[in-house]
């Protein structure tokens, strides 16, 4: 699970605030042991990795071995190396060409194993045109506009598609499970050993579900709805109160974004982990209780803060004669959780951005406490 977040952590690192300032270098890179976060516009690595890799981009390349996981999210990926463990990646495209020690879980709008790739595992993959020409050890589940599958698959396949076609180089050992809308098409030298079976079509849901999910779906509005306006009250009120910390933040926030992303992420994964350890000692479980209470507070905040941060920077830049006026900062602050709101309706994308927005406040939040404890320091 630490490496999703660790993934969706550098996605939102080619948005936001410093993308404008940072498109042909990375906005974040940092190694940590033997793993390597990296995250820009345009993302290159040519040396060698003996950890995981951790990247996000408009355009990936890598061209050097990985000994452990591959996480990628972005415009355009491109693996030309091997991989030592597994492969998550989710981009507009993405492309494997060299070798991968596991498995492969990829979602993109188009996908494309390369003949000379081998995954050692199983393949999971979504997405709008798929093309299946490498060799595949394992068994492949597979979900998307049009599937092509033309390499040999050791195990079995689920396949569900608009099109699903068997070239002259596909060799599946197992058993060949489909639901289609079109025909099978399959070349005279396709084999599949196992047999072919053809699922049926999914049918529709009868008028008690379908009620049943528009039940769902209004209570699930409505208490996103409460929450926002829950959310907008607490910007309120930090902005009234606070204007000149918020307004730091908010600078640190774009001055600083990577590094705010990256240390937010260590306190959300950190934290729980190390009242954990302190719930196992007598001593330490008070300190473990008031952890947990500081950090289930702190999130809201430093959402709040982050929103209010990013609605500051479109004031600035669009409205920059009105941006220190209070009712605007609040309206601004307002319009953008709402904005947030319905963006995180948007399967994937809309989690990630709330997500990472969540990660660059904590992040911020704690760049600040250290600098006014520099500030009284001194």
């Amino acid at each position: 699970m630490w490496k999703l977040l660790s993934c969706s952590l550098l996605f939102a690192s080619c948005l936001g605030l410093a993308a404008a300032d940072s498109r042909d270098k990375p906005i974040a890179s940092q190694q940590l042991g033997n793993d390597l976060f990296i995250a820009g516009g345009a993302v290159t690595v040519v040396q060698a990795v003996a950890g995981d890799l951790i990247m996000s981009g408009g355009n990936i390349d890598v061209d050097s071995a990985v000994a452990g996981d591959a996480l990628a999210l972005g415009g355009k990926l491109r693996l030309g190396a091997d991989i030592g463990q597994s492969v998550y990646a989710a981009a507009g495209q993405i492309t494997i060409k060299g070798k991968v020690g596991r498995n492969a879980r990829l979602a993109g709008g188009q996908i494309e194993l390369g003949p000379q790739s081998e995954i050692a595992g199983n393949v999971s993959a979504v997405g709008g045109q798929l093309g299946l020409s490498g060799s595949i050890n394992g068994h492949v589940q597979a979900a998307g506009g049009r599937i092509l599958i033309d390499g040999p698959i050791a195990g079995d396949v689920i396949a569900h598609s608009s099109s699903l076609e068997l070239g002259p180089n596909a060799r599946i050992a197992g058993k060949l499970r489909y639901r289609s809308r079109e025909a099978l098409k399959q070349d005279p030298k396709a084999e599949v050993t196992g047999g072919i079976e053809q699922l049926p079509s999914l049918g529709r849901p009868d008028d008690e579900a379908r009620k049943s999910e528009q039940v769902k779906h209004g209570l699930g509005l409505a208490a996103g709805g409460l929450w926002t306006l829950g959310l907008v009250l607490l910007a309120g009120l930090l902005l009234a109160l606070l204007p000149g910390f918020t307004a730091a933040h908010g600078r640190t926030l774009r001055m600083r974004f990577g590094a705010s992303l990256l240390l937010g992420f260590a306190w959300l994964v950190c934290v729980p982990v190390a009242a954990v350890i302190l719930c196992f000692t007598l001593v330490g479980m008070p300190l473990a209780m008031a952890s947990m209470a500081l950090y289930v507070a702190m999130l809201p905040l430093a959402y709040v803060l982050a929103a209010i941060s990013l609605g500051d920077w479109v004031l600035a830049k669009w409205l920059p004669t009105r941006a220190a006026k209070l009712w605007v900062r609040i309206s601004a602050s307002a319009v953008t959780l709402f904005a947030l709101s319905l963006l995180s309706w948007i399967p994937l994308l809309g989690w990630l951005i709330g997500f990472n927005l969540l990660l660059a406040g904590l992040g911020t939040l704690l760049l600040q406490a250290r600098q006014m404890k520099s500030s009284a320091a001194g």
